[in-house]
């Protein structure tokens, strides 16, 4: 199936590793020409390794997403080197887990400027020209979490569930200019963070990590966690031109986890 992504430039955000290596990696297979952000630079070699391997080309960006002034250089580099941005992939790093009780105003005020504040004017950002041209692609990749809050990840279900409100309605706003706007949302998919947020949860309880993986993962009907790649394809999908006409949709990729219809 021709996904009509070649020649087409995203960005995709937080692509150092996990998620967002994936989805680059994934969008170069189709041609899609890869700008990658992150806020470790050490990170962002490897994955412009995978983008080579797939036969694209991909432009590097270090880029501290709390930090609002980068925005604009860092877009415009990107305008200059492959032209507008046709496809966004808003995809952040995790809060430090947490209860919902008793966390300072300023960490709620720095997870959310990094989050969600960080999301929007990114979006803004590249939004006037994909609408000008009648064709574009915003996909924000959020939690489990906005469906059935988790545990102790208290500021992730929170701040990530008021994208899921800001997406809805940008969809709406947007549709009759040719840009889809959709979320997806990981289950338990083999990333470094899932491994870290394993390890918290068995010091925290006083367990094995292996004990606690092995929990987790016999309450997914499919019986393991996820690829990072299986979690990449369904974006690129949505990013492609098939799926032209899903907008203000919340995908679900959770080998089904998540027991709420």
């Amino acid at each position: 199936m021709d996904l009509g992504l070649r020649g087409k430039t995203a960005l995709v955000l937080g692509a150092g590793g996990g998620l967002g290596r994936a989805i680059a990696t994934s969008l170069a297979g189709e041609g899609a020409r890869v700008a990658v952000a992150d806020i470790d630079a050490d990170s962002l070699a490897p994955t412009m390794q995978a983008i080579a391997a797939a036969g694209s080309e991909g432009l590097a960006l270090t880029w501290d997403l709390a930090d609002l002034a980068q925005i604009e250089g860092h877009v415009s580099a990107i305008e200059a080197r492959f032209g507008p941005v046709d496809i966004l992939v808003n995809n952040t790093g995790g809060p430090p887990p947490t209860p919902a009780a008793g966390q300072p105003p300023e960490t709620w005020a720095k997870q959310f400027q990094a989050m969600v504040v960080s999301v929007i004017a990114v979006t803004d950002r590249v939004l006037p020209q994909m609408r000008a041209r009648r064709w574009g692609r915003v996909i924000t990749s959020t939690s489990s979490g906005v469906v059935a809050p988790i545990a102790n990840l208290a500021i992730s279900n929170a701040l990530r569930l008021s994208l899921v409100g800001w997406s809805k309605t940008l969809a709406r706003e947007v549709g009759p200019d040719g840009v889809t706007v959709n979320i997806v949302l990981p289950g338990r998919i083999a990333t470094k963070r899932i491994l870290f947020l394993d390890e918290a949860k068995a010091k925290r309880e006083g367990r094995e990590p292996a004990a606690v993986t092995a929990e987790s993962t016999a309450a997914i009907p499919l019986g393991r966690y996820g690829d990072p790649r299986e979690y990449a394809d369904v974006v690129t999908f949505l990013a492609s031109t098939r799926a032209s006409y899903v907008t203000g949709s919340v995908t679900r990729i959770d080998g089904g986890l998540i027991p709420s219809v």
